[in-house]
């Protein structure tokens, strides 16, 4: 088919870059970079002030008032957990974690970079009002981290990669259970009992096989989230809550799939042979959509259908919105505060020694083996890459604390250690694959 001016000049490389594996963690760099560009010109005052404007969604009494950067981190944010979700429960039914004993070294590794950089930042911070941000040095960016991974291309064994994934996705799991149970509000028993009955209904209609995505959408976002959201847990849990509730399974197994799609194009062919008429070939043309729509599960269409929109709008959206400290000459002071420090050695330090101390540990006492082709040198680098916290670090900084102060300290911490460890990182897994060539 011959390619248009509009098909070469743009949609072409929209869909190459977007194809990328690389593309979301540069994407958010930009993000971020542009955030403390304009955080830090003539427009500043613009930028903060344009995030503290409200939005109502509602109508007379029943209505949710928020400002805008509440409105992405509280609305836009549960999309990108509701994803996490769904990845987690793939990787139950039908990847890493299906086999228990793959489980057992990334969440032995997950819970060591989640204990030490909390007890860390603890150690720094304790007595002053700050110590709430114990879990801010907790979290792995899995985009930042996996972004560099692949920048490396094949000088890592593919099951590093698959390890690292494993990792951070039981790390984004850790950091939802601390959200949940440490980061909300006075909570609202009638409104999460509330929750309580959609995330009935929802589990009972997945049970009885409803599988029209609509559905959940509308139970979910009408129904659970916006009870959640009241309730004072904050709203991101209903994310993860409403995936485990998506099904799974398909409505009909490939094999079935095969056959009436070749029994589909037999008839399609005939009736070409016989000169019928075009809209009826192109009604059975369209059966072929809805017998793929029958052969994939809404779980794994959900998922494809939202990494796109995860990626390249919410997260950067996310980064900009979060990421735009403004520097003065007290930001620089700063970097000596206990917040600062705490999150750098929480980071750098802490998890590093957390993920190669609780790796090697579960090993040398054989609870699990190291995955093949991945030494310890492998895992120190993994480490290292783990102290991207970038993203979830971000968000759990807002819900941590309500000074700013202590914010653009943590902010500050953040996004210094993400770029230490994003460097470091690459340059140590590149050092290790040439010694392994050599």
């Amino acid at each position: 088919m011959k390619k248009s001016n509009l098909d070469t000049l743009l949609l072409l490389p929209i869909k190459h870059f977007i194809q990328k594996k690389t593309s979301v963690g540069n994407l958010l760099i930009i993000s971020a970079v542009l955030a403390m560009i304009v955080a830090n010109s003539p427009l500043s005052e613009t930028y903060h002030d344009f995030w503290k404007h409200y939005m109502y969604f509602g109508f007379e009494d029943f209505s949710i008032k928020k400002n805008l950067l509440h409105w992405i981190n509280d609305g836009l944010m549960s999309i990108f957990f509701f994803l996490i979700g769904l990845e987690l429960k793939r990787e139950i039914l039908h990847g890493q974690f299906k086999n228990p004993k793959n489980t057992i070294l990334p969440i032995a590794a997950a819970i060591g970079g989640m204990l030490v950089p909390a007890l860390i930042y603890f150690s720094f911070t304790q007595g002053t009002n700050a110590v709430s941000g114990w879990g801010i040095p907790m979290a792995t960016d899995i985009a930042f981290a996996l972004g560099i991974m692949y920048l490396l291309g094949d000088k890592v064994p593919i099951s590093l990669k698959i390890f690292l994934t494993a990792i951070a996705i039981v790390d984004d799991m850790g950091a939802v259970a601390v959200i949940a149970f440490f980061y909300t509000s006075d909570i609202s028993i009638f409104n999460l009992a509330l929750g309580g009955v959609f995330l009935l209904i929802l589990l009972g209609a997945n049970y009885v096989g409803v599988r029209n995505t609509l559905f959940y959408t509308i139970f979910g976002i009408a129904g659970l989230w916006l009870a959640v959201l009241l309730s004072g847990v904050h709203a991101t849990i209903a994310g993860v809550l409403l995936a485990f509730t998506i099904p799974g399974s398909k409505k009909i197994n490939t094999r079935l799939f095969l056959r009436k799609t070749r029994q589909l194009s037999y008839r399609i062919k005939s009736m070409f042979k016989e000169e019928k008429d075009e809209d009826e070939i192109s009604d059975h043309i369209e059966k072929f959509s809805s017998l793929s729509k029958e052969a994939t599960a809404p779980l794994h269409r959900l998922e494809n259908d939202l990494h796109p929109f995860v990626n390249f709008v919410i997260l950067p959206l996310f980064a900009f919105a979060n990421a735009g400290v403004t520097i003065t000459q007290e930001a620089f002071s700063h970097l000596l505060s206990p917040v600062t420090l705490g999150v750098i050695s929480g980071l750098l330090v802490g998890k590093i020694v957390g993920v190669f101390l609780f790796t090697k540990l579960a090993v040398v006492f054989n609870i699990s083996s190291l995955p093949e082709g991945v030494t310890f040198k492998h895992v120190f680098g993994i480490g290292i890459l783990a102290s991207m916290g970038f993203t979830m670090s971000i968000f759990i900084t807002e819900l941590a604390f309500d000074s700013d102060m202590y914010k653009t300290q943590a902010k500050i911490g953040i996004l210094s250690a993400s770029i230490i460890a994003g460097f470091c990182g690459y340059f140590y897994l590149k050092y290790i694959a040439k010694q392994e060539r050599e």
